[in-house]
Formats: structure tokens, sequence, C-alpha cells
């Protein structure tokens, strides 16, 4: 127990359990953490993944060579893509607020095809999913998935994702190290 001035007191103990492995508490979003991760790969020769940008038509520009208006070529597939190992990995990450499940429509029909068509052609693919609630991340294979869509369910509850998925924990290089996990699943 710390006693600073003016009777304020502050246990040690507890403010470092609760921001130990806390994803919320660092003000970071999953894609930031994807993000930092893949540049962490990328640099560390470990693995080759990437953010993939949504492709857009662009319709006029302003003088100043600033879009002034565009839309979406096409819907995109997913949301990062890359080389591992030598296998093709790509994966969708989404974040939700609730603490119960994960609602499969927050993930569109060409998304899932596109998941389970890289995985049936030998490839990795996944979900990753942040609970910003619980403040945990799940990774869920596309395997996984593929049951969930079968049984027509319209959501995935969170004991599914322990039962069937992969809790990532804080590291601290790179603070996400999800590689750790699809060393689990994959190899």
């Amino acid at each position: 127990m710390i006693h600073y001035p003016f009777g304020i007191q502050i246990d040690k103990t507890k403010k470092e359990e609760t921001n130990k492995n806390s994803f919320k508490n660092r003000g970071l979003s999953l894609e930031s953490l994807l993000n930092e991760a893949n540049s962490y790969y990328v640099n560390s020769n470990k693995a080759l993944i990437y953010k993939k940008p949504t492709p857009i038509q662009v319709v006029r520009i302003n003088k100043e060579n600033i879009i002034t208006e565009a839309y979406f070529k096409s819907p995109s597939t997913t949301d990062y893509n890359g080389i591992y190992k030598g296998k093709y990995i790509d994966y969708e990450a989404k974040e939700t607020k609730s603490k119960t499940s994960f609602s499969l429509n927050n993930i569109k029909n060409h998304q899932i095809n596109h998941l389970f068509n890289v995985t049936k052609h030998g490839g990795i693919s996944f979900i990753i999913v942040y609970f910003t609630s619980l403040d945990e991340i799940y990774i869920y294979p596309s395997s996984s998935l593929t049951k969930i869509i079968e049984a027509n369910k319209k959501s995935i509850s969170i004991d599914e994702f322990k039962a069937n998925g992969y809790k990532v924990e804080l590291t601290l290089t790179p603070k996400l190290d999800y590689l750790k996990i699809i060393d689990q699943i994959y190899f």
C-alpha cells in the first residue's frame, strides 16, 4: 500500500494486476495491435503479412490534388493477408462490445466464402475477434467457423470461442504475438 499526501492511498498490487494484461488500459485497438505485430514480423523476417487496402475508384480530384469524390470499386475480401512459413495466411479482424457472443452479421458472406476457399486450397485462414468489454482476443479458425455456419447459427458465443478458439495474450514484443497461436494450430 502506498500512502500519498492528503490521505490518498493506492494499493500498488491491485493496480499492477488490473493493468498487467489489459488491452483497454493501453488505448489500443485490435487493428493497431495487428499492424504493430505485422510490422514486427516483417522487420524481424518472420512473416510477410499486410493490411489489404480497400479498392476505390476516384471520380474527382480538386486543384490541390485532394480526392473530393470516390466510391468503393468492389467489396474487399478480408483485412489481412500474406505468407508465413511458406503458407498463405488470410484473416478478418473484428471488435465487439458484447460480453456474450460475436454476431456473424459482422462478417459479410463473401468474406466467409473467401476464408473457406483459402482453407480449401491449403492456406491458413481465421477470424480474430476482440471482445472489448471482456478485454479478450480470440483466434477462431475457419474450420471451426465452418461448423457454426453449417449449424445455421447467427452468432458465436463466448463459450464457443473459449472451447474451439484460442485466446491471445499480450506479450512484450510484439504486444499481440498472434503467430505464436498460429504455430499451435497449424504447425
